[in-house]
């Protein structure tokens, strides 16, 4: 990758990837990428343009005209297509229910994963954590650290209702499997992979979970 120093981190849905990452990063002044976001932002594109997100040919095609951006500093994050500043709009409800169709597409992966790659290299900062699903077996199986994220389900839907306090447990949950279920069929994200640490944060709070990742971060140096 570089001289940077690359963390990956993947994990299940609600297991804290993205919050935890940002933090960490603020933390050790690297910088932060969100992968998950670029998958959202496509498919935000093809909903904004009328695309069948059950089409992968016409995904593919949406390739040739994605003028995606993100902000990689932690307190400077946004996601653009274009002019369009999507940061709020790709999390809404519409996209996430069709983000997994559009993430199972071989082309869409391959060609994300090399944006991704990009982002990485374009890093200013002495580092860089990048969370999302298959990073630390396809976008940087080479990061200095390699970690899986993860929490019981239990733990999961219980954060993710948190967040979400107008939706009743019972839809966090089945969004929670289902969104796993999906994303299952491309990438494995619940085992981690040789060399790949494991932290289990169903008992640690917030800020014992970042510490987890800092120390293991430092550690490594």
């Amino acid at each position: 990758m570089s001289d940077k120093t690359v963390v990956a981190i993947d994990g299940p849905a609600g297991s804290g990837k993205s919050s935890v990452s940002r933090a960490a990063a603020r933390a050790l002044g690297f910088s932060y990428q969100d992968t998950g976001a670029a998958y959202r932002a496509l498919a935000w594109t093809a909903l904004d343009r009328d695309v069948d997100t059950d089409d992968p040919a016409a995904l593919v095609a949406l390739l040739d005209d994605f003028p995606y951006s993100i902000g990689i500093h932690p307190d400077d994050y946004f996601v653009r297509v274009g002019a369009d500043d999507v940061t709020d709009a790709i999390r809404e409800p519409r996209v996430t229910a069709v983000v997994s169709a559009v993430a199972r597409v071989p082309e869409v992966r391959g060609f994300l994963v090399e944006l991704f790659r990009s982002i990485i290299r374009s890093s200013t900062t002495p580092g860089i954590i990048v969370e999302g699903r298959d990073i630390t077996t396809v976008v940087a199986p080479d990061a200095t650290v390699r970690i899986l994220l993860t929490a019981t389900e239990e733990a999961r839907m219980a954060r993710r209702s948190a967040e979400l306090s107008t939706e009743s447990a019972a839809k966090t949950a089945q969004q929670l499997s289902s969104r796993d279920a999906q994303d299952s069929k491309v990438v494995d994200f619940m085992n981690a992979a040789d060399g790949v640490v494991t932290i289990d944060s169903t008992e640690l709070d917030f800020d014992q979970t970042v510490h987890a990742v800092v120390d293991l971060v430092r550690t490594s140096d």
